[in-house]
């Protein structure tokens, strides 16, 4: 049996096809009876809309390209849900991209959004190759979430205050006694960032020669091999500051396994409060970065460009919240004077 179409809906509910169309588009110059007329035989018949037939009429596609940093990474979730809940209000599809296959195969997908024809195009994370951004950002509004990087004109970025998140977390340790902090760091703008507002409190207090900084890779191996690499120093760290959650799962790893028990020998903080955080049988410590927020303020930056794109780009920063939870305490043994 072929599918019903527009003309067998309006046929059953003895309207004309061009009324049918204004009631699946939501317009508000149908009567009522008219209007349940039409949504009873849609619903009697199991009529769906035509998308690309929809599409060719409206000029539009209804879909948002989504490309994202590293699908792997939990970070992403919550700020997804974000991201599609305020789209779908709008009638909006999100269609998903990611940049680690980017990476490994080589493929622009930014172009692929492109050719798709997509309404809008969201780069969620660091992408490796900004250049492919900013051609794609020349033919459809863009925004940036997640990321304070690439700085392109007319391109909206939203993300959370790194600096800030790191100066709480930085802060709930010393306040704790801890005076030799080692930071696990992560790259690009946002490693840098949350290394600068890691530091700043350090210099502040008058901690900056006791502070530690070790390079990590955002990866669970790279918070390990960091953190065997802090707790092998002469005078390591009492407490330490990861890049982010899955660096953290990697430090209570290399903790434990030199034998050392948080949070009573090695207090530990991760970043973005991912579900990981929340484990019960990791309870991390760590900053909340708003993400749904983020996804939500993301959507709400590209329906505005939608709207107008030739209006200036802007960054929004939601602000960070510390979640206390298990992996800090009070520094072991009497804390230096500062």
């Amino acid at each position: 049996m072929r599918p019903p179409t527009i003309r067998d809906v309006a046929e059953r509910a003895g309207v004309s096809k061009s009324l049918v169309s204004l009631v699946l588009r939501g317009s508000a110059q149908v009567r009522p009876e008219k209007r349940r007329a039409v949504l009873a035989a849609v619903e009697e018949l199991g009529y769906r809309p035509n998308a690309a037939a929809r599409s060719l009429s409206e000029r539009r596609t209804r879909t948002v390209g989504v490309l994202l940093n590293d699908m792997r990474n939990p970070w992403f979730v919550e700020l997804l849900d974000g991201l599609n809940s305020r789209l779908h209000d709008s009638g909006l599809r999100m269609l998903l991209a990611d940049g680690h296959l980017n990476r490994r195969l080589g493929e622009d997908l930014t172009r692929t959004f492109t050719d798709l024809r997509v309404d809008g195009l969201i780069a969620v994370g660091t992408l490796p190759a900004p250049e492919a951004l900013r051609t794609a950002a020349g033919q459809v509004p863009t925004v940036v979430a997640g990321a304070r990087e690439p700085v392109l004109p007319g391109v909206d970025i939203v993300a959370g205050d790194d600096e800030h998140g790191a100066r709480l977390a930085t802060e709930h340790l010393i306040g704790l006694g801890h005076r030799r902090i080692a930071h696990i760091a992560g790259q690009g703008a946002v490693g840098e960032l949350r290394r600068r507002g890691f530091e700043t409190v350090m210099r502040e207090r008058g901690l900056g020669a006791t502070a530690a900084v070790e390079q990590g890779d955002l990866t669970e191996e790279g918070g390990y091999r960091a953190t065997v690499r802090l707790l092998g120093a002469r005078e390591r760290p009492t407490a330490v500051l990861a890049f982010n959650d899955i660096a953290g799962v990697g430090a209570l790893s290399a903790a434990e396994e030199l034998g050392l028990r948080v949070p009573r020998d090695l207090s530990l903080v991760g970043y973005d409060n991912t579900y990981l955080a929340r484990l019960r049988h990791l309870w991390l410590t760590t900053v909340d970065n708003a993400s749904h927020e983020v996804g939500r303020r993301a959507a709400q930056c590209l329906l505005d460009r939608i709207a107008d794109p030739a209006r200036p780009g802007e960054t929004v920063l939601t602000t960070p919240a510390l979640e206390v939870r298990g992996t800090t305490a009070r520094c072991p043994g009497p804390p230096d004077r500062l």
